[in-house]
């Protein structure tokens, strides 16, 4: 950390950039941060920096001058593709740089692109910044996409006070996804229900047989269209959802681009999902959420993780354990055992009801 360095000073950076280069949902928990650096710099040029596979998440925003994709697993892995990327970097000139989630090769390759002011989290070669803070997240008392905002404070940037998030809805998304619903018939004769059974954890999954057997219960007092979502790997899931119900459930597993995703959420009339990505994106574009927790780790836990809408809801069961093993778990996951269909379904419709009511 570079004591000459003082935030609090007057300065005008003009070239910011924001890197957050883990899951999908924390980069939509993260967009925040865009708009409040918008009215904070209102001249200068913001880009976020991400993964390839989350381009479709930040594409569009528009608080943001540029997006700058980076292949972890292609042409940029390994040391002569993190020096690639660096000098691609030190060409933009970036000012200042803001490493939302600390990872190792971001600090490393700002460091090398020899941005002058590079704030982060004290963790992973946090040598390579100027200005690093403790990272006390896992504490789990507030929200990731309030902790965001601790790494903002120096340059006078707080929390607002309506923590909105932000996900781009395409022309071109929608034609696709209008083109697939075609294809497989999904028609809009009635509201569309969309369930997720699939999350990037053990210790995150409902039992796929549950939704189900929600579904079912569903169907005995409303009449809704039932889509499954997930990527390629999660079919057995959703297989095992099909034949836990009599009642039509439309695979849409693998078939979606994220652009396509959000538009399917927009169009629904409730989410029902593990905690995940489509959780975020639902609340970004304004569908009502349940969101199914297991772990009661703090920093794992509904407080930092759960939807940031107000028409959300969170079914979440602590069952006493004194330490939370998330997916190394050696009582096979009895914090998702407790929740009962019963538990999810009163949640959905306290959502539905209220949904109804202000139409």
């Amino acid at each position: 950390m570079n004591p000459n360095l003082d935030l609090s000073a007057p300065r005008r950076f003009s070239r910011i950039l924001v890197t957050r280069a883990d899951r999908l949902g924390d980069l939509v928990l993260s967009t925040p941060v865009f708009s409040s650096l918008r009215r904070a710099f209102p001249n200068a040029r913001i880009a976020c920096l991400t993964f390839l596979e989350n381009r479709e998440a930040v594409e569009g925003n528009p608080f943001l001058d540029e997006v700058i994709l980076y292949e972890k697993k292609g042409s940029e892995k390994g040391i002569a593709g993190n020096l690639f990327f660096a000098s691609r970097l030190a060409r933009k000139k970036f000012d200042l740089v803001i490493h939302l989630h600390a990872t190792r090769r971001m600090h490393f390759v700002s460091w090398l692109a020899g941005i002058p002011v590079r704030i982060g989290w004290r963790r992973k070669c946090a040598w390579a910044l100027t200005h690093s803070f403790e990272d006390i997240k896992k504490e789990g008392k507030k929200h990731e996409a309030q902790y965001n905002f601790d790494l903002l404070k120096p340059l006078g940037v707080c929390v607002p006070d309506t923590l909105e998030t932000f996900f781009p809805l395409s022309e071109k998304a929608r034609l696709s996804f209008e083109m697939l619903a075609d294809h497989l018939d999904l028609r809009r004769d009635k509201p569309w229900m969309v369930l997720n059974p699939s999350a990037s954890c053990p210790s995150k999954i409902w039992p796929p047989e549950r939704f189900g057997d929600l579904v079912e219960k569903i169907s005995e007092k409303y009449d809704f269209r039932f889509i499954a979502i997930g990527t390629r790997k999660d079919r057995p899931r959703v297989e095992k959802l099909k034949s836990r119900t009599r009642t039509a459930v439309y695979d849409l597993s693998g078939k979606l681009t994220l652009g396509m995703l959000g538009i399917l959420l927009k169009d629904s009339a409730l989410l029902i999902s593990n905690d995940s990505g489509p959780v975020h994106i639902a609340s970004a574009v304004g569908t009502p959420v349940v969101s199914i927790f297991g772990r009661n780790q703090p920093g794992l836990s509904p407080a930092r993780w759960g939807p940031l809408s107000g028409d959300s809801r969170i079914v979440w069961k602590d069952v006493g354990c004194p330490k939370c093993l998330a997916h190394n778990c050696q009582i096979h996951f009895l914090c998702l055992d407790a929740v009962s269909v019963e538990d999810v379904l009163q949640a959905a419709r306290e959502l539905l009801t209220r949904r109804l009511a202000l139409r």
